[in-house]
């Protein structure tokens, strides 16, 4: 069975592999191992509300209870840019015209922002090579959604994600050639990896403040702006279906865009329903394909659960779990869950 839980002090050693293998350009998430200790532990912090709620940082793990390994992560920060400035560049038009000349030109141009400062961020997420397929992926990014739902009052009204933009296998964006390198005395490799560590206030400090005119780049650097990494593709194919859309800031470093929705309008939220659990002697069936599948949630804070199980245990006033799930999910027979299709079933 493959559950949704808090992440724990005995995923590092997963998560650091799982980072690992990522590669370059996974900012929230970089290959640092006293790093992603220190994230579990604000981590635990947070969902024992032991910190402000706007500086929550809430880790999802997915646990795969055969194995009792974690092969995902899954993550919500509360609020950016409120401790480390947050920064974006906001995709612009420069307007300038000559009446004399009869000379009108519209400029692309790309402003440094701090707009998305104070808003909830999903981001982090991770799923090992040896579970892809079958809607997990879709588990792992969705099962956010629900805890934002249950637990609005922790989180900004509008959601964002940061996609991760285009480089090639040895971690060279195309951007970061054309500006980023030009005003800073390093790899992109590092500036992004200063930048996962927190390590921000160059950013400020050596960033232009003035705006920069795309057609000064080269056709290379312009080609990637508000594109995503092929490996990043299918996070923002999800984030699409939820109802997130693209909102002109993209990545200071590689280009990569930022897409928003307001929680209450996100699939996963707006298709949610509650049932009271009963508990059933007969096993589920195993072997029910992701689009007939929904995702069940306890609906806790700090032992928060999410699994997956058939559509057609769904009854009109309860949802029908035989005990093996009811004790993934900390929950007993009458207790209220939350329930969400796994997959995009075309209704807006």
């Amino acid at each position: 069975m493959l559950v949704i839980r808090p992440s724990q002090e005995n995923d590092l050693d997963a998560l650091y592999a799982m980072a690992q293998g990522a590669g370059k350009g996974l900012t929230t998430l970089p290959a640092d191992r006293a790093l992603l200790a220190r994230k579990i532990q604000h981590a635990q912090e947070t969902f024992n509300q032991r910190c402000a709620p706007e500086a929550g940082l809430y880790l999802f793990a997915l646990e795969d209870t055969e194995l009792k390994q974690c092969v995902g992560i899954s993550g919500i920060q509360a609020r950016v840019g409120l401790d480390e400035v947050f920064y974006n560049y906001r995709l612009s038009v420069t307007v300038n015209a000559s009446r004399e000349l009869d000379v009108h030109v519209r400029t692309p141009t790309l402003h440094l922002s701090n707009d998305m400062t104070g808003t909830t961020e999903v981001c982090s997420l991770l799923l090992s090579s040896s579970h892809r397929g079958g809607g997990t992926g879709l588990l792992l990014s969705r099962c956010r959604f629900m805890f934002l739902d249950d637990f609005r009052s922790h989180f900004s009204e509008k959601v964002f994600a940061e996609m991760r933009g285009v480089s090639d296998s040895n971690g060279q964006s195309p951007l970061w050639d054309a500006l980023g390198s030009k005003f800073f005395d390093m790899e992109f490799s590092e500036a992004d990896m200063l930048s996962g560590l927190g390590n921000k206030s160059f950013i400020a400090e050596l960033m232009p403040k003035y705006p920069i005119y795309l057609p000064m780049l080269p056709d290379a650097a312009r080609a990637v702006i508000g594109r995503v990494h092929e490996n990043t593709a299918p996070a923002l194919k999800m984030l699409q279906a939820e109802g997130f859309n693209f909102n002109g800031m993209v990545d200071i470093f590689d280009g990569g865009p930022a897409v928003e929705a307001f929680i209450h309008s996100i699939r996963t939220v707006r298709e949610g329903i509650n049932r009271h659990v009963m508990i059933r002697k007969k096993p589920l069936v195993t072997d029910v394909p992701a689009e007939q599948q929904v995702m069940i949630s306890n609906r806790s804070f700090r032992d928060f659960r999410v699994t997956t199980i058939p559509a057609e245990c769904i009854g009109l006033d309860t949802v029908s779990i035989p005990a093996d799930v009811a004790e993934a999910l900390e929950v007993e027979s009458g207790d209220l869950v939350r329930l969400a299709p796994l997959k995009d079933t075309g209704r807006r």
